[in-house]
């Protein structure tokens, strides 16, 4: 097992890989910028550095001074987190070259993965569903509009090397295909370095379910049920639960195993998820697989009773996984709320700035995961993510009432944050009865901004 551990990032996940590591035994070493010089996730470390400037150019995406940082301070391994750097096969390569352990797959898992036709080209040969697209990014203005005739719109555009709504357009004429491929690739290229597109029939009001997964290096693999992540703004999810009320067991266990075939063809090892889209009809198909641990892991932990980061570390550690796959039980219902530092009722803008007072709730089985505090200034440079409130409960109801009084607890004073939102969605009649999907929230933002 490792001795000690760089966390590469900040934040809640910073603090939550932290804690993982105390249980282990492993001393942690944590980075900061130059606007977190009085981030939380400082205290919790045995060690910090700082890495640079304030812009996450200059800090946390510099993998010369995180790399320098782990040397310096005898680090044998670096947990990346999710965002920054946690899915850049160069830095997982820079690490192992330098002897320092990458926390995560293979740089060559997370490269397939990266690009998004070649993951598709992967789980096709593992025999997973697959949406109506092309075969390859799109070469020209006049092969998007051929192959958008043949399939017949609406269509949607996504970025070969990225996710996150990034150089992602839903067209429903030439017209907006020939404007929306232009746009597309150069947020594409200003986001991900890569301008490439590709296109896919536009599968409508879709659930996004995504299954959780690890496998390690002796050929074991495991899934551990799935989450719904289809309470989404501008393709970013801000509600996630588990088990997701349109997967009964059988479709759990069909998403499960053919999820395992896809990670043993490409000899995976770590955790990851692989995501899909489930349309009205009951229909699946791949959509991406993220190769890190994800922000909404707390729900499924919560579930199953496993500690995703710690099984993260011992797989890297060279550990056989210590669970087989009857041994998983998925144990009532969880449901988690990102709080964002955003005003909802002004177009969602990041509200940074000082935090006067906090009060953070707390009671059975209520999960808070956050890094902020009373006298906490956020920074302006970073996601707006401050908090995450899960609770758990025997019944999807049970959650959602207590995920309710949560919300209601919850103060940060006097930023404008996401609290009042998530509330007015879980205490939707749609949303209590488990009946919507990705378009579910422009009844409450409205479709000219979705």
């Amino acid at each position: 097992m490792f001795s000690k551990i760089l966390i590469a990032n900040r934040g809640e996940i910073a603090i939550r890989v932290m804690r993982a590591c105390r249980e282990m035994g492993i001393k942690t070493v944590a980075v900061y910028s130059e606007a977190d010089k009085n981030s939380l996730h400082l205290e919790f470390a045995d060690e910090a550095i700082c890495i640079g400037k304030a812009p996450s150019s200059e800090s946390y995406l510099n993998i010369s001074s995180i790399i320098s940082a782990a040397e310096i301070t005898d680090s044998d391994a670096i947990h990346p987190g999710y965002g920054f750097l946690a899915e850049n096969p160069y830095f997982a390569e820079v690490c192992e070259s330098c002897g320092i352990k990458f926390i995560g797959p293979s740089a060559e898992n997370i490269r397939l993965m990266g690009d998004k036709v070649k993951a598709k080209e992967t789980m096709r040969k593992a025999n997973l569903p697959l949406i109506p697209g092309s075969k390859g990014a799109l070469k020209t203005k006049d092969d998007a509009l051929t192959l958008a005739k043949k399939m017949g719109y609406p269509i949607i555009l996504k970025a070969k090397a990225g996710g996150g709504g990034k150089g992602m357009r839903v067209c429903h004429s030439d017209v907006r295909l020939v404007g929306a491929l232009l746009t597309a690739q150069s947020e594409a290229k200003a986001a991900f370095g890569d301008s490439e597109i590709y296109m896919e029939k536009f599968i409508e009001n879709p659930r996004h379910i995504e299954v959780q997964i690890a496998a390690d290096n002796f050929g074991n693999a495991i899934y551990l049920g799935e989450r719904d992540c289809s309470i989404q703004r501008r393709h970013q999810k801000i509600i996630e639960e588990t088990p997701s009320p349109a997967v009964d067991q059988r479709l759990r266990r069909k998403l499960g195993e053919l999820c395992i075939k896809g990670i043993k063809l490409m000899s995976y090892r770590s955790v990851g998820t692989i995501e899909f889209l489930l349309d009205e009809k009951g229909h699946f198909y791949f959509m991406e697989m993220n190769t890190r641990i994800q922000v909404e892991h707390p729900i499924t932990e919560e579930i199953t009773g496993i500690d995703l980061v710690k099984l993260q570390i011992a797989i890297a550690a060279g550990q056989k996984l210590n669970i087989k796959q009857d041994e998983i039980h998925m144990k009532g219902a969880a449901i988690e709320c990102r709080i964002n530092a955003e005003d909802p009722e002004n177009g969602f803008m990041p509200c940074p700035g000082n935090i006067n007072f906090c009060y953070i709730p707390g009671g059975k089985d209520v999960r808070i995961d956050t890094h902020i505090y009373s006298g906490y200034k956020i920074p302006q440079y970073y996601d707006s993510l401050i908090a995450k409130a899960i609770t758990k409960g025997q019944t999807r109801q049970e959650a959602l009432k207590k995920m309710e009084r949560v919300l209601d607890e919850f103060l940060i004073e006097p930023i404008k944050t996401t609290t009042a939102f998530c509330k007015e969605v879980i205490t939707d009649p749609d949303f209590q009865r488990g009946k919507y999907n990705t378009g579910f929230l422009q009844k409450f933002v409205g479709k000219e901004e979705e």
